[in-house]
């Protein structure tokens, strides 16, 4: 064996060792570079972007304006618009995220049993997911609508009510109509993660709780929901986001009426962005949706971490 071969480094690594060290560092460096090269694209830029535009009066057709400083954010937290539209935005993911975790987690607990045509049940539950938003929205406003509405024949036929109801265009009709929308579109993904995590459930456990004379109510607080606290509270988190964010549905469907009374933040950066042709000011709305989604992920994760196992 040569010199060149056995000699150290200062730390007693060959420098051979060194050598292929470096190799292998180089290539982690190679294979994750695409993947941080497209984060950056499509992540990075765009949020830095958007701080830098909403440092300015800009004219959305041809994005030239004035420095403002933090004028743009003066004015998106010191105006009723931003706050009411925050409570609006607030009332949306709450009604439509419960309704979500409710039936969700329900249709899961069904579809985990051994009921006839089990799979056929699976396929069509996620069919509301997989529909486009627009065809969807499509087929609820003809549901919906006050004079030739199926929703409304069906009431009235039935004795509820004595006249067509006003689905989208009265409050707060609009609302839980919305609110409705949104969590039979979205509810099939908290399908998927429980109906996942149900199937991974010990049968010994049930047993065991049988055998101890808890019945199906017993046995679902007992052990089926403890075992989903940890896919409920990533879902949770998940859709929180998602339905905080959310825009095309509610912009299809009311458009953010009646009176403003369904507008979220989102769409409030659409129209500040397309339709006043302010595009420093929708940056300021969207960094500040930002920063208070932060603010809820953080607590609530604190909060999570400090549950106890």
């Amino acid at each position: 064996m040569t010199d060149s071969q056995t000699s150290l480094r200062g730390d007693g690594l060959p420098k051979a060792s060194l050598s292929l060290e470096r190799r292998y560092s180089l290539l982690g460096l190679l294979l994750i570079a695409p993947t941080v090269l497209v984060l950056s694209a499509v992540i990075v830029y765009p949020l830095f972007f958007a701080i830098y535009l909403s440092l300015f009066s800009i004219y959305t057709p041809t994005l030239q304006g004035n420095w403002v400083g933090l004028d743009n954010y003066a004015q998106v937290f010191g105006s009723g618009t931003f706050w009411f539209s925050l409570f609006v935005t607030l009332i949306w993911t709450a009604g439509t995220l419960f309704l979500q975790i409710v039936f969700g987690v329900a249709m899961a607990v069904i579809l985990n049993q051994n009921i006839f045509l089990r799979s056929l049940a699976r396929s069509l539950v996620l069919f509301p997911y997989f529909i486009s938003t627009v065809v969807a929205v499509l087929a609820w406003r003809w549901i919906f609508n006050d004079l030739y509405g199926i929703l409304s024949f069906i009431l009235i036929k039935i004795g509820i009510i004595d006249m067509p109801l006003d689905f989208l265009g009265s409050m707060p009709n609009a609302m839980v109509s919305v609110i409705a929308v949104g969590a039979w579109k979205f509810f099939p993904f908290v399908v998927i993660a429980v109906l996942a995590r149900l199937q991974t459930i010990p049968e010994q456990l049930y047993e065991a709780a049988t055998m101890d004379g808890a019945g199906p109510i017993g046995r679902f607080f007992d052990i089926t929901l403890p075992q989903l606290r940890d896919v409920l509270t990533i879902v949770i988190l998940l859709r929180t986001i998602w339905d905080f964010k959310e825009f095309d549905l509610i912009f299809l469907l009311t458009g953010g009426g009646p009176l403003n009374n369904t507008r979220t933040l989102p769409l409030i950066v659409y129209q500040e962005a397309f339709g006043l042709n302010r595009m420093g000011m929708a940056a300021a709305y969207a960094v500040a949706m930002m920063l208070i989604m932060l603010a809820f992920m953080l607590i609530y994760l604190h909060r999570a971490r400090e549950r106890p196992a």
